[in-house]
């Protein structure tokens, strides 16, 4: 029971529950707000690592909670950028279609082959900071309009279209040489 109420995973789960106030913010409009909280949901992920390492508070249940926390964040941050009509719904559905990508390549791995840990590769990493700072991009834009804000947006919109593109379809690659394993 210490484990879970350990100061990490405590983090972690603030993480959690500032999400459904940053989309309330997102959805009445209110962009500076909703930055400022992700600001706050980024160091709670910063600190909740450096914690888990530097004191040995590493636990099961962080190394689980800590990457659905994230993606809770992150797909509720893309869904809203979608209704607040911030980026199209078509980089949504490629950020959410790659992470729903992943949960089924992960799911077959456990049904067809006796592997039970899918490490996350390098593509996958740079996809996720490709879209953690797309993100940061979209809410800043949107916070405080200014005049190269339309160009920072579709650049940072091409970086996280071709780097989430890419890690999907390097997932399904390591997935198939794993089934033929």
């Amino acid at each position: 029971m210490r484990i879970l109420f350990s100061p990490p995973n405590l983090l972690t789960c603030a993480r959690i529950l500032l999400t459904p106030w940053i989309v309330l913010a997102l959805i009445h409009g209110d962009c500076r707000k909703a930055l400022w909280l992700s600001c706050v949901a980024g160091v709670t992920d910063g600190a909740d690592g450096f914690l888990a390492r530097r004191f040995g508070w590493a636990s099961r249940i962080g190394a689980y909670l800590d990457p659905i926390a994230d993606k809770f964040l992150l797909t509720s941050l893309y869904v809203c950028f979608g209704i607040s009509h911030l980026i199209p719904w078509w980089l949504v559905w490629l950020v959410v279609g790659r992470d729903v990508l992943i949960l089924v390549l992960a799911g077959l791995g456990l049904l067809l082959t006796s592997r039970r840990e899918f490490p996350p590769t390098l593509w996958g990493k740079v996809s996720t900071v490709a879209q953690i700072a797309a993100a940061v991009i979209f809410l800043c834009v949107c916070a405080f309009p200014f005049s190269l804000a339309e160009d920072l947006r579709s650049a940072a919109q091409v970086a996280v279209t071709a780097a989430t593109a890419w890690s999907g379809v390097h997932y399904t690659w390591r997935a198939l040489i794993w089934m033929r394993e």
